[in-house]
């Protein structure tokens, strides 16, 4: 039985001029800018760009010819990992460095592009990834990569005397679970839901707020407790942990769908931020759950984006 491929770096490599092939060097040093002399350095989100020996011998046939490490812009030449499979988010330590990727691809220079010019396509736009610098250092080839991909931690409540009694059913959590789980799958993040069924009481959900953003919670779903009867106090519990208020995304849903359904109007719905938890008290029923979830998904990558300090536009 064969040994698997190690992960690790094959070549570092440099250019000072945008547009050019990199050329490889010994070693490369990052700082808070990306690679020290590269032309790419900079105050933005894609200051390291990677590209993987699999997806250069891909190539390789398409160009004729052996085609060197760097000439596809790439500063760290990889193998044993497959980089294009990767997150936002997603962290790589390299050596005494740490990256963590922000981009998959990007859109292709065309003929402002060495290896376009030559070939007519360019594996990079594809198939390379591009990262921040978190922790600065030294990078050199045979160089081990350890890759940590980042896991979502989400907190699903529902508020609900009769269901935490067993009454019925709780069908909305399930719900709210069913979507975040189609959300996370589609931009290829892990995530791990902490779903929890409690009755109409503060005191309960204040603890759980609590939890949340102490234990550093990436997001906070509710689901009911949105109306104006004695035990509906959602919002309000929600509203003294929020800090940043977001109050377009749940604006526009009454709005939308309260054209047709007034009753729509009387949610009470919040979205904000709990430091660097995202908090979204939801109604109670199944089907606005499905509309509002529907709404807040379209925002949302942008959201964790935006928190992250990832500049994508």
């Amino acid at each position: 039985m064969s040994s698997p491929i190690p992960v690790k770096v094959l070549s570092v490599n440099i250019s000072e001029k945008k547009g050019t092939i990199k050329k490889p060097v010994s070693y490369i040093h990052l700082n808070e800018l990306g690679v020290i002399k590269d032309a790419h350095a900079g105050s933005w989100h894609r200051q390291v760009s990677l590209l993987g020996i699999e997806s250069i011998q891909k190539f390789t046939g398409q160009a004729n010819r052996e085609v060197a490490f760097g000439e596809f812009a790439e500063n760290i030449s990889t193998e044993g990992i497959v980089l294009y499979e990767l997150a936002p988010l997603d962290k790589l330590s390299i050596g005494e460095t740490e990256l963590e990727v922000t981009q998959i691809g990007k859109k292709c220079h065309g003929s402002g592009c060495a290896i376009y010019n030559e070939v007519g396509n360019c594996v990079m736009p594809k198939e390379g990834i591009f990262a921040r610098v978190i922790k600065q250092g030294e990078v050199k080839a045979g160089d081990e990569i350890l890759l940590e991909r980042k896991k979502f931690r989400v907190m699903v409540v529902t508020l609900s005397d009769r269901a935490s009694r067993g009454e019925y059913e709780d069908l909305s959590g399930p719900e709210i679970i069913r979507n975040l789980e189609s959300f996370f799958a589609e931009n290829r993040w892990l995530c791990e839901i902490d779903y929890r069924l409690i009755s109409d009481d503060p005191d309960k959900l204040k603890a759980l707020f609590t939890i949340a953003g102490t234990e550093k919670y990436d997001m906070l779903f509710t689901t009911g407790g949105t109306g104006i009867g004695p035990r509906d106090n959602t919002p309000e519990v929600a509203r003294l942990f929020v800090n940043k208020e977001i109050p377009g995304i749940m604006e526009a849903i009454r709005l939308k769908f309260g054209v047709e359904k007034p009753n729509a109007l009387l949610s009470r719905g919040v979205a904000g931020l709990m430091g660097e938890t995202f908090v979204y008290v939801l109604p109670g029923s199944v089907k606005a759950i499905k509309e509002y979830m529907g709404e807040i998904l379209k925002t949302l990558r942008h959201l964790v984006f935006m928190l992250n300090g990832i500049d994508v536009h």
